[in-house]
């Protein structure tokens, strides 16, 4: 009976023991964030990271994870880090210069004969009146031109 209590006892303080020598989430946080890079953020709940922000590429991210797994007093890792979108290498917009824009805008403003169009440096300025229904039209049609600007000055009717 006495060797019963005594081990009991004993499995208990070792558990006690065990449990207060675990990290301490803050401590954990402290240390996975001092190891990441500036854009990741770090959260530690009963042990369980979990890392958030943006990342360069697939291989950040992984880094990101591994580090917080090898920390000491983790027991798993949730990784919501995102790849940052890389810039558009595409051909840039390329606007018409103002000679051949005012010649296509005209064409497109022939329509609306209330309407005045001028063109300079590549913005287009609209003056005049013309009904809701062919504001929208009349839009599409210099949008499609790509100016620098469209400036609507016009009144709707």
């Amino acid at each position: 009976m006495k060797t019963t209590k005594l081990l009991m006892s004993a499995g208990v303080i070792a558990t006690l023991f065990f449990a207060a020598c675990s990290p301490k989430d803050g401590d954990i946080q402290t240390a996975v964030k001092a190891k990441e890079a500036s854009e990741v953020s770090v959260a530690v709940t009963k042990g369980e990271v979990t890392l958030t922000g943006e990342v360069a590429d697939e291989a950040e991210k992984a880094k990101a994870e591994t580090i917080a797994k090898a920390e000491k007093g983790v027991k798993s890792v949730v990784n919501n880090l995102t790849i940052k979108p890389a810039f558009n290498t595409t051909a840039p917009v390329v606007i018409a210069d103002d000679a051949a824009l005012t010649k296509n805008v005209a064409d497109a403003a022939k329509d609306f004969p209330t309407v005045q169009t001028t063109v300079k440096d590549g913005v287009v300025t609209l003056k005049g009146e013309i009904s809701k229904s062919s504001l929208v039209k009349l839009m599409q049609q210099l949008s499609v031109l790509k100016p620098k600007k469209i400036d609507n000055q016009l009144t709707v009717k």
